[in-house]
């Protein structure tokens, strides 16, 4: 469920919300973006690009978007139930009974950072919806993950290039964490430019978690579902990736680019079946929020998160 909202031009610097989440000390911003019509996907003459691209062009709503991919910090409110309370904004939350990650049977990150900015990684999809919809019980808002157009809709915030900053990929470390400056390791998020939206990241760092199934032929089905464009999944892999991330090249970094999950990332966890919280394997995935515009009821949002996670 994805709502029809109004249409209008998104203005040159989209107007930017603090969100303290209720109970803690923690906070994120989210930009505004307006919906509209875009193409995304990529022309032939592009380095880098995937048969299967094209361009095409979508029709999106409203909604906010993290201006930042979600810390460890901010996850582990929703992790630890002595980070969270009954605070909130709805008053029917409550911390108790909220269903959280089981612990990690060791450091999934291998001894990178966390505390003070870092993304929060090394989780499953259903991981970061569940932390969604905990956030949105915690605030009344809806948050979800962003849909794959909305995501590349967002990276691309306006231009028509490879990358939001053009098509030279030698100014990459300018803008991005990636295998030629990342040392093998994310970084904090928005330590290097953002894009001309105001969203850091969406080039590198960690790739990040989108709404939709995986298909291969994604950009040519937008050819007859175009409007808010969303393909549910039917079972747990694969799912699509955005974005990049510190252990790829740069022609992994453009805006067009996607991955599918992998069901290896799960390889070295011992549970039978594979833990729903946890992928060991992928320190190089994270995810960014988006929320809707308008309010949606809890009934709502939860028949959607009912929807769309499949263990």
């Amino acid at each position: 469920m994805l709502l029809a909202h109004h249409l209008s031009a998104q203005p040159a610097t989209p107007k930017v919300e603090t969100i303290v989440i209720p109970g803690t000390k923690q906070a994120f911003k989210m930009a505004l973006l307006a919906g509209g019509t875009s193409t995304i996907g990529s022309p032939e003459t592009e380095t880098g690009r995937a048969n299967n691209e094209g361009q095409h062009s979508v029709t999106l709503n409203s909604f906010w978007i993290g201006v930042h991919e979600v810390t460890f910090d901010e996850f582990f409110c929703f992790q630890f139930k002595e980070f969270d309370s009954d605070a909130a904004a709805t008053p029917e939350f409550k911390a108790d009974a909220v269903a959280r990650p089981s612990p990690p049977y060791y450091d999934f990150t291998y001894g990178r950072g966390k505390a003070d900015g870092f993304p929060a990684t090394t989780m499953t999809q259903q991981a970061a919806l569940r932390y969604c919809q905990w956030l949105s019980d915690k605030t009344g808002d809806f948050y979800r993950l962003p849909t794959e157009a909305e995501w590349e809709y967002a990276c691309r915030a306006g231009t028509s290039t490879a990358y939001s900053w053009g098509n030279d990929a030698s100014q990459a470390s300018e803008y991005a964490w990636f295998f030629d400056n990342s040392s093998g390791s994310y970084q904090k998020t928005g330590s290097k430019k953002p894009n001309p939206w105001g969203l850091y990241d969406m080039h590198g760092n960690v790739m990040e978690w989108c709404l939709d199934f995986y298909v291969e032929d994604y950009f040519q089905r937008l050819d007859t579902a175009s409007v808010n464009p969303l393909i549910l999944p039917t079972k747990k892999h694969s799912r699509t990736l955005k974005g990049g991330s510190f252990e790829d090249d740069a022609t992994a970094l453009r805006s067009a680019a996607r991955r599918k999950s992998d069901p290896k990332w799960q390889a070295r966890d011992p549970q039978i079946p594979k833990s729903k919280w946890w992928n060991p394997e992928s320190p190089f995935v994270g995810f960014r929020l988006v929320r809707e515009t308008k309010k949606v009821s809890k009934a709502e949002r939860d028949a959607f998160f009912e929807q769309v996670i499949r263990d």
